[in-house]
């Protein structure tokens, strides 16, 4: 059995004090997930008993409500499971721990070795008691602005924690909350501007490229879609229908740009705007790859709109290829991370055509000479593009 540490003596000792590693040490490592695991381990270390600790964050992202990092004894590392928006009404979170200590609990304290009977009831204790565990703890990690979260703890020591102990992991948990908070806001930070902005043109602005008109010169393939009829869509159909109808559409059409490896710079209303940079290998391919992928969704898409009554969604898509510019442009004040340069103005006009050509998918003769060998295009012709002095030939593409 582990002795009880002497909480002085621990704080005096520098291969023993984990606040001391906690607030000097940890200042490299991005990631709290690496962070928690290795407070675990130290604190074992420091002869606190644990065998098993979680840590529960109310994360904002788009699809997550928060993520639970789990570590248990005998591993370095901490798994982490994202939680869905609809926890809330699922039994797993209904009168669980977190479920306190969000609704105000400033301490769960639960004996495992009494009987169940007698305890609370949910089912995270029957989990843990079928594991041998006889002790679990759990408080809030406040974080500014009255932001919650929670971290637990639990043992097999018999008896449980001991007094000395709850001391340690409440004298490590202030440290613990601040180093937390740096973390997350550095990871909320990553992913509103991943939502936002896109991955490529988060990752710029995190590493300085915030000035205004500063940017690169890009060769890249561009996409612009647009989604036919939404006028009339929108001043017919129910609000909420009109923003569930955008986000299918835009869902349909992300993913496999997304996928491979296109990135989306903005939506304009019931429109996208994509680049496929040619540095990647195959870029014009993968534009196409994902236009077929982006078809299939749309036609199951419809499919499950005329089960239910709705009308099919048509839409036009516009694809050339050349050099942008790629950076910061706006007032002083408020900046848009784009990409302009008459190659985006073409792509642009060939959208517009689609809608003149009976045609979904209209393709440069510059894009097209990029990838007639591995597809199938019908070309189909000759034609004046505002902006450009001389026609433009024009291919379709059916896949």
């Amino acid at each position: 059995m582990n002795a009880p540490p002497n909480i002085d003596s621990v704080a005096t000792d520098p291969d023993n004090d984990v606040v001391r590693w906690l607030t000097n040490e940890t200042r490299e490592q991005r990631f709290i997930d690496n962070i928690f695991a290795e407070l675990c381990v130290r604190l074992q270390r420091a002869d606190v008993p644990i065998k098993r600790a979680s840590l529960h964050l109310l994360i904002q992202h788009p699809q997550w409500l928060g993520a639970r990092i789990l570590w248990a004894d005998g591993t370095q590392d901490a798994a982490i499971t994202r939680v869905d928006y609809d926890v809330r009404q699922r039994s797993e979170y209904i009168g669980s721990p977190v479920a306190e200590i969000q609704d105000g609990a400033t301490e769960i304290r639960e004996n495992l070795e009494r009987d169940p009977a007698l305890g609370r009831k949910h089912g995270v204790y029957d989990e843990l008691r079928s594991k041998g565990l006889t002790d679990y703890v759990a408080w809030p990690m406040y974080h500014t602005l009255g932001k919650r979260h929670a971290v637990a703890f639990s043992t097999d020591r018999p008896g449980g924690f001991d007094d000395a102990h709850i001391a340690y992991l409440l004298r490590v948990m202030p440290i613990l909350s601040l180093v937390s908070e740096i973390r997350m806001k550095n990871r909320m930070a990553r992913t509103l501007l991943e939502t936002y902005v896109g991955t490529h043109a988060g990752e710029l602005i995190l590493a300085g490229a915030t000035r205004r008109g500063s940017g690169t010169t890009v060769h890249a393939a561009i996409m612009i879609c647009d989604l036919r009829d939404f006028t009339r869509i929108s001043d017919n159909w129910p609000r909420d229908d009109v923003i569930g109808l955008l986000n299918d559409y835009f869902d349909a059409m992300s993913e496999p740009i997304a996928r491979h490896g296109g990135e989306i710079l903005k939506f304009m209303g019931d429109g996208l705007l994509a680049i496929f940079p040619l540095s990647q290998p195959s870029a014009c391919a993968n534009l196409l790859h994902a236009v077929t992928e982006a078809r299939q969704a749309m036609a199951a898409l419809n499919e499950k709109s005329r089960e239910s009554g709705g009308a099919p969604l048509n839409f036009g898509i516009g694809v050339h290829v050349g050099d942008v510019m790629y950076g910061n442009i706006g007032s002083r004040t408020r900046l848009d991370f784009t990409v302009i340069g008459p190659a985006v103005n073409m792509a642009s006009r060939l959208e517009t055509f689609t809608k003149q050509l009976g045609k979904t998918v209209l393709l440069s003769r510059a894009f097209a000479d990029q990838v007639a060998n591995d597809f199938d295009l019908e070309r189909v012709g000759e034609y004046p593009v505002r902006g450009f002095s001389d026609p433009i030939e024009l291919f379709a593409y059916h896949g």
